[in-house]
């Protein structure tokens, strides 16, 4: 049991900060391209 729940942990974990790294990246993409139109 122990096992299983570390494996859920650690899944939830790389996802949540792949999440997050997706999004800050769009983030910073997203705002660079609105200065450079501006």
């Amino acid at each position: 049991m122990y096992w299983d729940d570390a494996v859920i942990f650690g899944l939830v974990t790389v996802g949540l900060m792949i999440a997050f790294m997706a999004g800050w990246i769009g983030f910073v993409v997203r705002d660079h391209h609105r200065k450079k139109k501006h």
